[in-house]
């Protein structure tokens, strides 16, 4: 059932929502992808009580533009990152290219080498908390895509486990090959499940190996029932909470354009699927968020 804003087909931003009582952190945002100014983000953000973001890098270029923005404000953390499906278009748009011939360079290094020694380069600066957003899409690269996702993905986790960052995990549609390859390759420390996919099944499987895992605007959409389950058995102590912005905005506002100041909807759902009062909840989110990203 589509949102009254989507069947409207209104796309103004949405009204700013009660403050919390509890200041929490976005662990997740794109400010770079959003409308307005980054001072005006986080104003808006800072007056509901959201008084902290994570800035992803999904390329080279966004990477260093997290790196900038995270040194430049102290409200924002960066991460960096080659997304899941930037691999395969790293050789020249070729999803095919990086396993055939890999777009060799002179001495023998490959586009995709070149961009990954720059993320290395960005993941040891003080201000970057993370390495990500990494991992598997099966969603939008297919099966000959593949291989240079999981090149990636491999060489993502052995760059935070080097600079002991956490690694931030996009994974959609490849819950089981994720899990393998930091089976494998032995997760860091910190590992958050960015936009957490998987079902109460996954979810269990995850706080074993004691990873976190962040909620996104989509656990309120009605047909999530399979995240709320996840959400209800997750450990309080694993729990972190995103925009994605400017994707998934939660209900009663999807379809319209996200920004970090509507953390405070996102994390009321959280509280009401729980069965904790939001105060209680975002107390948790706020620690939680602290301790997967260092700061």
């Amino acid at each position: 059932m589509p949102s009254s804003s989507e069947k409207t087909g209104d796309k103004s931003a949405p009204p700013l929502p009660a403050p919390l009582g509890v200041p929490v952190a976005d662990s997740h945002t794109h400010l770079d992808m959003q409308s307005g100014t980054v001072e005006e983000g986080l104003a808006k953000a800072a007056s509901v009580g959201v008084t902290t973001v994570v800035q992803v890098g999904c390329d080279v270029r966004g990477s260093q533009w997290a790196a900038e923005t995270a040194a430049a404000y102290d409200a924002v953390h960066a991460t960096v990152a080659l997304h899941p499906n930037e691999a395969p278009r790293i050789v020249h748009g070729d999803p095919d290219g990086w396993s055939r011939q890999g777009a060799r360079r002179p001495g023998g290094a490959t586009a995709l080498d070149e961009a990954l020694a720059e993320i290395d380069r960005l993941a040891a600066l003080p201000h970057v908390k993370g390495v990500g957003e990494t991992g598997l899409d099966y969603f939008r690269t297919g099966p000959e895509g593949k291989e240079a996702q999981e090149h990636s993905f491999r060489a993502h986790i052995e760059i935070a486990k080097r600079h002991g960052k956490a690694l931030v995990i996009h994974d959609r549609d490849a819950h089981a090959d994720v899990l393998r390859v930091l089976k494998e390759e032995g997760a860091p420390e910190r590992t958050v499940f960015h936009c957490y996919s998987g079902d109460a099944e996954m979810a269990e499987v995850c706080a074993a190996a004691g990873y976190f895992m962040s909620f996104a605007g989509n656990v309120t959409f009605k047909n999530a029932q399979n995240l709320r389950d996840a959400l209800a058995v997750a450990p309080a102590e694993l729990l972190l909470v995103e925009t994605d912005a400017p994707f998934l905005t939660p209900v009663p506002y999807r379809g319209r354009p996200n920004a970090p100041y509507l953390i405070p909807v996102t994390v009321r759902a959280m509280a009401a699927v729980r069965g904790v009062h939001e105060d209680v909840l975002a107390t948790a989110l706020a620690s939680n968020t602290a301790r997967a990203f260092g700061y």
